[in-house]
């Protein structure tokens, strides 16, 4: 073979494999010049931006990530995925339209809705795991990408002009540092035929392996252990497209979408699907950005728009309802009047209402500008009167829902941030967005119910409120720590619990929050309780690590706990004629316990909810039933395990239920409570079908092998070694592999858990003085003895995974 005939061979097999997925030369995540800041550059008063980089240099380059066919001003009659052929409709209109049309599907099994993102090419999938700014991002590129429409972002790095978008990540140089050759590194599979695609979907497994950078983007709806980049390769043919997100969504943010050269203000009367609703409390701080997913008009002339946001750690984003979003855009952070605590006016820190702009072709530059067809609805920056005036018009601009459906939309929201922070404790955004829904509520109490601040939050108040209170963003070093758990927040509020009930004079919560560089009270408490604590970590950008030592909370709006509790001290003393036997149980941690059978007397009053607690078997169908008048006033109902709603109950008959399946792990409650302050007397009926009813565990009667009783996978609470006791359990090789836990309660001594096979073999000894131990066993018959060493006894919980 000739040598230019083998140079031949080897450049084409070169050019081959650089085709193949992932056979990228570059850095998988970009070595950033960071921070990324604001490009210093704004729109004009024509409403164009500042001229871009060359068309000539960037088309077809290998940076490329999809290719321009269209204009965003174009009007083409084909029909696509929101709109009818001929609709006379410019790709501005159809980006709004697509926005508008996803429809809306549940979170996971709660009540929490979101939304499905739909593909020209039939792909439909739920919303992924992302930050609010990079859901935003994300909806704009994924459109922009499918349709061979222009884009881009302009940045300062190292103080260079950055410029991300379809041509890649480049400078006026050319290519940025390490960022990758998307064009001639991964792979475009757009012009398969929807045959083909039907058929067999084309799949890069090295884009399927890819998570975010910093991670928290587990899409287990997916598939189990889907990370963001499984997520791209399902979603999308050109893999380019999912390579490229997976470093602009991390390192872009709110402060790029507050750029004027990336983002420009309109006109509250304007508003559409597709636009973004920013937030910005502080110059140098996060911000809130929430996709405007719907806007209707009514035939009075007023609209409905809802928005949806992803949060800080990644979430699924929540669309909310039309009342919680007009919160949300009547909020004075959205570049509205007023001024923070450091003086510095919201208008001037770039929040409030943003759209995207129309990138051009403009003599051979790209530039971003504002369609003609927008500009009566373009406000320049200058204007910025006409800008902090946008939260007041749209109170008017935006319909107002009834007193009551407002109050119960303002106290869904509530919850909705409870929910949120108890999985995510320090996040210092769901504390903010939790008290601005308070200050809303009070007005509202006080103004149509008659109610002022204290009698709103003795009715609707909960310990947590106080724990996780709302800390200033700037002086807090915990809102800077993304990483916090369940078991952290459940460590938290057991140690409150503790704390707010002791006998004698009322001791107020202790809130979450760091003091003295540490979290000691909450971290030494979950050691005691053989919970996990992750240490504190700088999770975004923190400049508070630098000076602070003890977090500063905000100054309060509510009443304090302890006056709360002299209110319901002095209600428990003076009750009402009449008032039922189970009283006071108007929190959780005062539920009243009940057991099946039925149980009369029970009695809903103004400002009141019933909570009870109920005792059954583990494993067993529980059902709770009231029966009541409808006539005289509407009852309601809501179960629980531990803190996550299992079950509801809404309807407009005499009786309401509402069952689970309870596995034993935590307290299973029910809260009774009257729509639009109903009142009257119900009567309950509990019932359970089936579980494991282990007894009295002193006289338990399973002290030997022989009589061991018999558990499959599940939690076991409320057992115990008692003077002279040994228990024993019968596991069946029905189970399959497993692992057996026992948390000891007590503190009179040391325990020791042993695992033994059908012919009395010894399988496996753990030994502890307090917390959990646990043992793994493989498939089989299995005996479990817990027993006390040198007589200690105590309560202890079995859990058999």
């Amino acid at each position: 073979m000739s040598k230019n005939r083998l140079l031949s061979l080897l450049a084409s097999l070169v050019a081959s494999f650089a085709l193949l997925p992932g056979c990228a030369d570059e850095g998988e995540v970009i070595d950033f010049d960071l921070p990324i800041g604001q490009s210093g550059m704004a729109m004009s008063t024509s409403g164009n931006g500042p001229r871009g980089l060359s068309v000539a240099a960037t088309a077809g380059a290998d940076t490329e990530v999809w290719a321009i066919t269209r204009d965003w001003a174009e009007i083409e009659g084909e029909a696509g995925m929101a709109w009818g052929s001929g609709s006379g409709l410019n790709w501005e209109q159809k980006y709004s339209a697509w926005v508008q049309s996803m429809e809306e599907t549940a979170i996971g099994s709660g009540s929490r809705k979101t939304f499905i993102i739909t593909s020209p090419y039939g792909k439909s999938l739920a919303v992924p795991y992302l930050e609010c700014a990079e859901l935003a991002m994300a909806a704009r590129v994924l459109f922009a990408s499918w349709y061979g429409l222009p884009f881009y972002m302009q940045a300062s790095s190292g103080g260079k002009a950055l410029y991300a978008g379809h041509f890649g990540f480049r400078t006026a140089d050319g290519r940025y540092k390490n960022s990758a050759r998307y064009k001639v590194n991964y792979n475009d599979y757009s012009h398969l035929s929807q045959a083909d695609i039907d058929s067999s979907w084309p799949v890069d497994n090295k884009l399927r392996g890819r998570a975010i950078y910093q991670g928290q983007d587990d899409n287990d709806f997916l598939a189990e252990g889907a990370k963001s980049g499984h997520y791209f390769d399902e979603l999308l043919l050109n893999k380019r497209v999912g390579y490229f997100l997976l470093n602009l969504l991390p390192f872009f943010g709110s402060i790029n979408i507050a750029d004027p050269a990336n983002a420009w203000d309109a006109t509250a009367e304007s508003v559409r699907a597709g636009d973004v609703l920013l937030k910005r409390w502080k110059k140098r701080g996060i911000g809130h950005v929430m996709l405007t997913k719907s806007v209707d008009t009514r035939a009075s002339g007023k609209k409905t728009a809802t928005l949806a946001s992803g949060s800080m750690p990644r979430r699924q984003a929540v669309w909310e309802s039309p009342a919680a979003s007009k919160m949300l855009f009547t909020n004075q952070y959205t570049g509205g009047e007023g001024e923070n605590y450091d003086g510095e006016k919201y208008v001037d820190l770039g929040g409030g209402l943003k759209r995207w702009p129309s990138p051009i072709n403009d003599g051979g530059r790209w530039r971003n500008r504002v369609l003609p067809a927008d500009m009566p609805t373009f406000l320049h920056r200058d204007r910025k009167d006409d800008i902090a005036a946008r939260p007041g018009l749209f109170e008017d601009l935006l319909v107002t829902p009834s007193p009551e459906v407002l109050r119960d939309e303002l106290l869904a929201v509530i919850e909705s941030k409870r929910d949120w922070l108890r999985d995510h404790p320090s996040s210092c955004s769901a504390r903010i967005a939790r008290e601005d829904a308070w200050d809303v509520l009070y007005e509202l109490m006080e103004d149509k119910f008659n109610q002022d601040k204290a009698e709103t939050d003795l009715a609707y108040r909960e310990l947590e409120d106080y724990v996780f209170a709302e800390l200033r963003y700037d002086d807090s070093r915990t809102c800077c720590w993304n990483s916090t758990t369940r078991a952290m927040y459940d460590a938290a509020m057991d140690f409150n619990i503790n704390r707010t009930n002791t006998e004698g004079e009322c001791v107020d919560p202790l809130s979450f929050m760091m003091r003295d560089g540490e979290y000691a009270d909450f971290s030494g408490h979950a050691d005691t309780l053989g919970l996990p604590w992750v240490a504190w970590s700088a999770d975004e950008g923190c400049p508070q690590e630098a000076t602070v030592t003890t977090d500063t909370e905000e100054d309060h709006n509510w009443t304090p706990w302890c006056e709360l509790e002299a209110m319901r001290e002095g209600n428990e003393e003076n009750p009402p004629a009449g008032a039922d036997p189970y009283e006071a149980n108007d929190r959780w941690q005062e539920a009243a316990v009940v057991a099946a059978g039925v149980h009369e007397g029970a009695r809903i009053t103004v400002n009141d909810r019933d909570w009870f607690r109920i005792d059954a078997p583990v494993g067993a169908l529980v059902r709770f039933q009231i029966d009541f008048d409808h006539g005289a006033g509407d009852l309601d109902m809501e179960m629980f395990e531990g803190d996550e709603k299992v079950d509801s109950a809404t309807g407009t008959s005499d009786q309401e239920i509402v069952d689970h399946t309870w596995d034993g792990s935590k307290p299973l409650l029910v809260k009774v409570i009257g729509y639009r302050e109903a009142e009257g007397a119900y009567t309950i009926t509990v019932t359970s079908e089936g579980g494991v009813d282990l007894g009295d565990p002193c006289d338990d009667n399973n002290e030997v092998m022989d009589d061991a009783f018999e558990l499959g996978a599940g939690n076991y609470p409320g057992l115990a070694i008692c003077t002279g006791d040994v228990d024993w359990f019968r596991i069946p090789a029905t189970t399959g592999s497993f692992v057996a836990r026992v948390n000891w309660a007590g503190n009179s001594g040391p325990f020791q858990v042993q695992l033994f096979r059908s012919n009395g073999e010894e399988a496996g000894t753990a030994n502890s003085g307090n917390g959990w131990v646990e043992i793994e066993s493989s498939a089989g018959l299995r005996f479990l003895q817990v027993r006390g060493i040198a007589g200690s006894t105590g309560e202890y919980t079995l859990a058999i995974d």
